[in-house]
């Protein structure tokens, strides 16, 4: 498989150094265009020192007001039927969150983190499922396996999580919900800060971010990041160089253009971690159980990926009721496993305690991956305002489309070597490398929808109605063929209508309580082994009422925004593997529930005090399936009680002013690994976890110093086990230091 392009990262110094000059020349370019300067909304946290000497850290954005993610207009959060969690970048910075399974380990209904510390991509599930991940509201160039592109966190603005169905606004989407994640944004105020990063394993960042006037007419913002880290288990190490210019251009106070870029490179060498056996994980072993540290992959692995988008955001004001946005992206992601040796095939002596190979020895093989992914996606929408007697409508009306072209190979190599677990040797590779010679999916999709939203307000009511009808078409090659022989196209053509209904209602004292209905879609590629006709789309319908509240009435500085949930979701017509040689052979006769409730608290008091906390339970259960053990049991990785809490409080007066330290705590049930099936008979459990979190740190005008600490007293647990030979750990104790300059 070709690649796109070729890049090579420079040796660790020369990078570290060239990345040091380029933040401090957008310092002192910044320190010479403008001393002071007043934060934008789009700022970061701000320190200053007031007249009777008290320091303040101002986060006005910490608690979340408004999302787009969940209307696509200007709704506050507070009017919005349905639950979601925004993650704001005052909270990733309070609280040095570095990732999404980070940012999420205060939020409610999404679970993150089971494959430990997997320094590629960002594994989480919402209320069951894996959400799709959008950026800047259109859709990400998703893989065939994985729903993240794993664009680093520094890039946003906001991490926003919409839960529950979601079809209504963005087409195909699981039940569960999305995540989108907002983009940094120029600025017409001067503002940008450096910071530095060093911590456990050798994890050492430096990342930078600029903005400010270019023209009277164009602002702009630079946003780099390099980063060089090893991991808990031996001999990986991760490299990442992140880099996103934006510039918003203003024709006029009406009509503004917005491009944005990122670029992001990553290399993993040494494996993934993981996949480890269930004797000397979750189960006893004879002897003794595996360090956190083990390495059961190969030094010589290596896991490659490049991947940027190009688009814009485009807006006019016609007038103050009547307003346009059109957004498109083009997006371009390729990733490469050229050698992936990698625990296989489990123990190979487990019955005969005269070998010295009696629960010691591992199968590996050698399975080599490779996809390049293209997507190109525009949404294009009219946000009305109007009154029609005692009636205030808000309009929303939009197409969109959306192009995405997935080649995706790959090559395995059964039982190459074994390894002994407690004392590994890697055994030489075998050379020449065999390549990507299997199609695993070669299709491309196409999705037109149009849709509408009308939100009316009568008295202190808000009712909120939309519909959406899509038309979805895909062509894709026949999958597991040699790549080198031709094979037959196939194509499907799917349509599918989803809405959604709420009530909410807010008294003057800023409660409300709301009720709502969603429905949703998947399109699924393939033929019914039963029907033999092509497979519809898996739906899914939730019910959900709660209450939330914004506390408009108490003083100015008391910032509060709490939402209760109850919510109940069934997703129906799921494909269900039939017993046979083939994964791809199986009939859409399954069906799942999942029920429960949510409680989220974000609050910040007298500028000093924060709160963070939330507390989950979901029970899910399949419902329906062609595989009998199914039946009755719990989705995977969907543990039923989450409860976390972190408060951080700040001095501002007196000797220690500016001196801050919080402590969190988190407890996650265990969930189960997998589902039962022909090709995975028994089910294994995680280890519940109650994990300690804490930070310190100290903020003076224009400096942060702050020492994160998560998973404080180094807990040793098994997040996950999918099978009997790959069970993973959670993350260990983790010490990170951070030194930030803003300006």
């Amino acid at each position: 498989m070709s690649r796109s392009h070729e890049f090579t990262l420079p040796r660790r110094h020369r990078a570290m150094t060239s990345l040091l000059v380029l933040a401090a020349v957008l310092a002192a370019t910044a320190a010479a265009a403008q001393a002071t300067s007043e934060s934008d909304e789009g700022a970061t946290p701000e320190t200053s020192r007031t007249q009777v000497g008290e320091i303040v850290v101002t986060a006005k954005n910490f608690v979340p007001t408004g999302a787009v993610t969940a209307t696509k207009t200007s709704i506050p959060l507070i009017e919005t039927p349905q639950s979601i969690s925004v993650i704001t970048r005052d909270q990733i910075d309070l609280l040095n969150f570095i990732d999404v399974q980070q940012a999420v380990r205060y939020t409610a209904g999404v679970f993150g983190e089971n494959y430990g510390p997997d320094p590629r991509y960002d594994f989480i599930t919402v209320r069951g499922f894996t959400p799709k991940q959008y950026i800047d509201g259109l859709a990400t160039p998703i893989t065939t396996t994985i729903f993240s592109t794993g664009v680093d966190l520094y890039a946003f603005q906001s991490l926003d999580i919409l839960k529950g169905p979601s079809s209504v606004l963005y087409g195909n989407a699981p039940p569960g919900g999305i995540f989108n994640e907002v983009s940094r944004r120029a600025s017409d105020h001067l503002n940008g800060e450096i910071e530095a990063k060093y911590g456990s394993d050798n994890f050492a960042e430096i990342a930078g971010t600029v903005a400010g006037p270019i023209t009277p007419w164009v602002d702009g913002r630079l946003t780099v990041l390099y980063r060089d880290s090893d991991n808990e288990v031996k001999y990986v190490h991760a490299k990442r160089l992140l880099v996103a210019p934006t510039v918003t251009i203003k024709f006029d106070e009406h009509t503004r253009l917005t491009p944005l870029l990122y670029y992001q490179y990553d290399r993993v060498n040494g494996g993934q971690g993981g996949f480890l056996p269930v004797y000397g994980t979750l189960l006893p072993n004879p002897n003794g159980r595996l360090p956190r540290s083990t390495n059961l992959d190969s030094p010589a692995d290596f896991y490659e990926r490049d991947q940027y988008a190009v688009g814009y955001e485009f807006t006019h004001d016609f007038n103050p009721w009547l307003k346009y946005t059109s957004n498109l992206k083009y997006s371009h992601y390729s990733e490469r496993t050229p050698v992936g040796i990698y625990d296989s095939g489990g123990l190979v002596n487990t019955t005969d305690p005269t070998m010295p190979s009696y629960f010691r020895d591992i199968l590996q093989s050698n399975f080599t991956y490779a996809e390049r992914v293209a997507s190109i996606a525009t949404d294009n929408r009219f946000d009305v305002t109007a009154d029609t007697g005692p009636l205030r409508h808000k309009v929303l009306v939009g197409v969109d489309y959306r192009q995405v072209r997935n080649d995706a190979d790959y090559g395995f190599a059964y039982g190459t070597a074994t390894i002994d677990a407690y004392a590994p040797t890697y055994p030489a590779l075998a050379t020449p490398r065999f390549g990507y010679p299997t199609r695993y999916n070669h299709q491309t999709i196409d999705q037109t929808g149009v849709y509408f939203q009308d939100q009316i307000k009568f008295g202190q009511f808000y009712l909120m109605g939309g519909g959406r009808y899509d038309w979805v078409d895909s062509r894709y090659l026949s999958p597991f063929t040699p790549v080198a022989t031709p094979t037959t196209t196939s194509s499907q053509s799917e349509s599918q209508f989803t809405y959604r209904v709420g009530l909410t209602y807010i008294t003057s004292g800023g409660i409300a309580p709301y009720i709502s209905y969603a429905t949703s879609f998947e399109p699924q590629i393939g033929q019914d082994s039963v029907t033999m006709q092509p497979y519809k789309p898996s739906t899914g319908d939730q019910v959900e009422g709660g209450v939330k509240y914004d506390a408009r009435g108490l003083p100015s500085d008391i910032k509060l925004f709490v939402t209760a949930a109850a919510f109940d979701i069934h997703q129906t017509n799921i494909v269900s593997t039939l017993p046979s040689v083939s994964p791809v052979f199986g009939t859409a006769s399954g069906e799942v529930e999942v029920y429960g409730g949510e409680l989220e608290v974000v609050g910040r008091i007298h500028e000093q005090l924060t709160i963070n906390a939330s507390y989950t339970y979901n029970h899910s259960k399949v419902l329906k399936s062609n595989t009998a053990a199914e039946i009755g049991q719990p989705l995977p990785t969907t543990p039923e009680n989450k409860f976390s809490l972190f408060v951080d409080y700040t001095l501002r007066k007196g000797m220690l002013a500016g001196l801050g330290y919080g402590a969190g705590v988190r407890y996650t049930d265990g969930s189960a690994g997998s589902l039962p099936g022909p090709f995975n008979p028994v089910v294994y459990y995680g280890q519940s976890s109650t994990l300690f979190d804490a930070i310190l740190h100290y903020d003076m005008p224009g400096w942060r110093f702050a020492v994160n600490a998560s998973n404080l007293l180094d807990k040793t647990y098994v997040a996950r086990c999918s099978g009997a030979n790959a069970c993973f750990y959670g993350a260990g104790r983790q010490v990170i230091g951070t030194i930030t300059k803003k300006f």
